[in-house]
């Protein structure tokens, strides 16, 4: 790289060193690995035992002939595909979208011109320049710099911008949130801290599931339980002489009647609604199980700032020689007010806030701007904190021209002066670091006028900063003196007092954690901030955390220690996204059910290691959002709980509609197996038994599904990984609907028999799908009684218990309904019959469970 003889800025690189650098490093961009094709998305979708041993029973219909069969089996296969493709298509572009947060475009010189370019042409030894407001294109080191800051939250989680003198490195991703900068490229693409996140995103394996966990473990037992009853009948029919085909076909009914064919369909239409209820609560799905992976969360790891804060830094103290004062409102609102003794100030009756907020106004290079019903600030937010602060005081906005010469803050000087022009002479106005700006000072603004800083003053002012800090809240000094000259002197200052600034937490966060408390999830804050602020924001919305971590700490500890340190009362400040994937991981090895909320790229690894992956929807980023299975669109905590409350609704629920549909395939089975050991004609065909598990029951557990969440589901500790959806104690109510529903069919079968066996068929078939939609009202809750739910509290299971209900009525009147499942009329008093078999379904397990609820 070339220097300018005349000037001490450089020429840049030159043609022949930009090919070399290039050759040498490539291009300026993340490498995108292997694109997953939509065709591999679809294929997973039939990849599940479930699916596969529906695929199976197709084959072996339309092998035999039984196309009717094969259809209805493989329509089910399809729709569940579809489902399960459109929600996960979206899920494979995490690193892809790392791309994105690369900034565009860059200024570079080269050959001593300034030019714009596209920053993936950008190479190591390049000159760029950065200025307010851009993203910085690669990692860089400063070789001169005016007053330069830059957010660095997408990187380190830290929510106060930090400042970066010449020799220090900015980094790729970050954005200049003041003065301007000339750095040369140091790395670029995946070699930078950016590419390193993507790196370490990219070695995370998306965690399984419980659902998925859930469903893989009772597809097994569904598929043991079936080929063993299905070889047990089969058996049997040879046993009775059948032949090789009607043999077949009877193994062939007892697979389909023992699996719940419409168990994936259900799961996947009754999580895609939920996902829907959950958008309504503000928080968008991304993988269709993490509806109910939310609801088993046992500790939620969450970011501090703009989670459990408004992300807004606030004013909220103002100490002065005369006094203290308080500031209210919230956020960059200027709605709100000083406060001194109890009485609001406003500087036209206050000296003393009136010089506060000449410094806060013309000290600064911030700016408010309306945003809709709100207020956004533009530029550093401790500047635009100060600002608000003096709206707050009704002080009067500077002449824009006043100011007419400037020092900016630097990390050296850790202040900012600024010359303006008055009425009676010039001012110096300074704003920095206590430590610094107060050891300029030889005066301090009293109740009545600037008083000597004597030594006791001065350490009450140190002591009132020290104090403010411990608190956490962020401290700047405001001082001032008066000047005939043209130049700026930083000394013989007199100091005005101290502002104490911080991210206030969100009003409504308090609740929600103590909500979360109460339903034994644990909240555990992970932030890159300071610790004190760390300390601060958890005592003020009840957070246990007697000690906060940071983290070199963690780095001095080992497995054992830091899986010791995570269960008790403790918060993890100036953590890195190594830390988090540790933090994590101890938890997990514990059977914690983890959450872990994140906006940065920082966060990618740990969003996609966590259990449940929760990115913020308005300031996080694409990389997050794509890591992350939920996004939370008012980047708000408390919809974290909100989510989980749907999130255990769907557990409960999904775990109703799986009882409920094999306790009817339990009533199939007991029959078939009764009726094939007393060689009677088959008591249902095999296109009746796809009709009751395909058709009435599907629709019926859908319905099932959007029952309401019962009162006490928020009261519950969190389930335990292990807990199954299918467990052993939920044998004895299968077994006890199973046996009383098929020896009930079988009855009704035996009793009409004389009459002619396509009647009986036709009543025993009609008579177990009766039973089976008037058995659901039992499974609408396991524990609270019909009066208590509320009868109309379900309004879709009504619904769809009628309209199944009319439909059964149609395929035994209907013609085409009649051919396709080979039914025939019932009489009057055949329908008396099965409804006085099917009275005790529904009134026996309500006087069970209102005994229950006595004792």
């Amino acid at each position: 790289m070339q220097a300018d003889p005349g000037s001490s800025r450089p020429l840049g690189l030159n043609p022949t060193e930009i090919a070399a650098a290039r050759t040498a490093h490539g291009w300026n961009e993340l490498p995108e690995g292997k694109p997953v094709s939509p065709l591999a998305v679809l294929w997973r979708q039939f990849t599940g035992l479930l699916v596969l041993m529906l695929i199976s029973a197709a084959v072996i219909a339309l092998a035999l002939g039984e196309v009717v069969d094969a259809i209805a089996i493989g329509a089910v296969v399809v729709l569940n595909a579809a489902l399960g493709f459109v929600q996960e298509w979206r899920a494979e572009r995490a690193i892809r979208s790392l791309k994105a947060m690369m900034s565009p475009q860059a200024v570079v010189i080269r050959e001593g011109r300034e030019q714009m370019i596209p920053a993936r042409e950008l190479v190591p030894g390049d000159v760029i320049l950065l200025a307010e407001g851009d993203r910085v294109p690669a990692d860089a080191q400063i070789t001169a710099e005016a007053g330069l800051r830059l957010d660095e939250a997408v990187l380190t989680g830290e929510s106060v911008p930090v400042s970066k003198p010449p020799g220090d490195a900015v980094f790729s991703g970050t954005t200049v949130t003041s003065g301007h900068a000339e750095a040369q490229v140091t790395r670029i693409g995946a070699a930078t801290e950016f590419g390193q996140v993507a790196e370490l995103t990219g070695t995370v394996e998306r965690a399984e599931t419980s659902l998925q966990r859930e469903l893989g473990h009772l597809a097994r037992q569904l598929g043991w339980i079936a080929l063993a009853v299905a070889a047990v009948v089969a058996g049997m029919g040879a046993w009775r002489g059948l032949e090789a085909l009607q043999v077949f076909m009877l193994g062939l009914s007892m697979a389909v009647a023992m699996v719940p064919e419409g168990l994936p369909a259900v799961v996947t239409v009754t999580l895609a609604l939920g996902a829907a209820a959950m958008a309504r609560r503000q928080a968008l799905v991304r993988h269709l199980q993490a509806v109910e992976t939310l609801g088993a969360a046992s500790v939620i790891c969450t970011d501090k700032t703009g989670t459990l804060t408004e992300n807004a830094m606030t004013v909220r103290r103002l100490w002065t020689g005369a006094g203290d004062y308080t500031v209210t409102g919230r956020g960059y609102d200027p709605a709100g007010h000083v406060e001194r003794d109890g009485q609001k100030r406003r500087a036209v009756d206050d000296a003393l806030l009136a010089r506060a907020s000449e410094v806060a106004l013309a000290c600064t290079h911030a700016r408010l701007q309306r945003d809709g019903d709100g207020w956004r600030a533009l530029g550093d937010p401790t500047e635009a904190a100060l600002i608000v602060l003096a709206h707050k005081a009704w002080a009067e906005p500077p002449d824009p021209d006043a100011v007419i010469a400037e020092l900016p803050f630097t990390s050296d000087r850790k202040r900012m002066s600024v010359l303006i022009r008055g009425t009676d002479g010039n001012r110096v106005l300074t704003k920095g670091a206590p430590e610094l700006v107060i050891d300029l000072c030889t005066r301090i603004e009293g109740p009545d006028g600037p008083l000597p800083l004597t030594l006791d003053r001065a350490e009450n002012a140190h002591a009132a900063a020290q104090a403010m800090a411990a608190q956490g809240l962020r401290v700047i000094a405001l001082a001032h003196r008066e000047t005939t000259g043209h130049r700026i002197d930083e000394e013989d200052l007199t100091l005005i007092g101290l502002a104490g600034l911080i991210d206030p937490p969100r009003a409504e966060v308090g609740q929600a954690i103590a909500a979360a408390q109460a339903a034994g999830i644990r909240t555990l804050m992970i932030t890159g901030d300071h610790p004190e602020t760390a300390r601060a924001i958890a005592t003020a919305l009840g957070l246990p955390a007697a000690r906060v971590i940071t983290g070199p700490e963690i780095e001095a500890m080992d497995e054992t220690t830091l899986a010791a340190t995570v269960t008790g009362e403790v918060a993890f400040a100036r953590v890195s996204p190594a830390h988090k994937l540790r933090i994590i991981a101890a938890l997990q090895a514990q059977g914690e059910t983890v959450g872990m909320t994140g906006d940065g790229v920082n966060d990618a690894p740990a969003l996609r290691k966590a259990d449940i992956g929760i990115a913020m929807g308005i300031r996080g980023t694409e990389v997050a959002k794509d890591a992350a299975d939920l996004v939370l669109l008012d980047d708000n905590y408390a919809t974290i709980v909100g989510a989980i409350a749907e999130g255990r609704r769907q557990f409960d629920n999904t775990r109703k509609f799986v009882r409920y549909l094999l306790s009817s395939n339990a009533g199939e089975v007991v029959a078939l197996l009764i009726n094939t050991a007393m060689l009677a004609p088959l008591i249902f065909l095999p296109t009746q038994i796809l009709w009751m598990n395909l058709v009435t029951d599907g629709v019926t557990a859908v319905a099932l599904g959007l029952e309401p969440g019962e009162k006490a589901q928020m009261k519950d500790p969190p389930r335990p990984r292990s807990e199954r959806i299918l467990s052993l104690t939920s044998a004895p109510l299968i077994l006890c609907f199973g046996l009383y529903t098929g020896l009930a069919s079988l009855w009704i079968f035996e009793t009409l028999r004389p009459a002619g066996v396509e009647l009986a068929r036709t009543a025993a078939f009609t008579a177990m799908v009766v039973f089976e939609k008037t058995s659901v009202f039992a499974f609408r809750s396991l524990r609270t009684p019909g009066w208590r739910l509320g009868y109309l509290s379900n309004p879709a299971l009504l619904v769809a218990f009628a309209a199944m209900m009319a439909l059964q009525v149609a395929a035994v009147y209907w013609a085409p309904l009649q051919t396709l499942l080979q039914t025939v009329p019932l009489r009057l008093s055949d329908w008396g019959l099965i409804a006085g078999f099917a009275l005790p379904l529904l009134v026996l397990p309500e006087i069970w469970k209102c005994l229950r609820t006595a004792r």
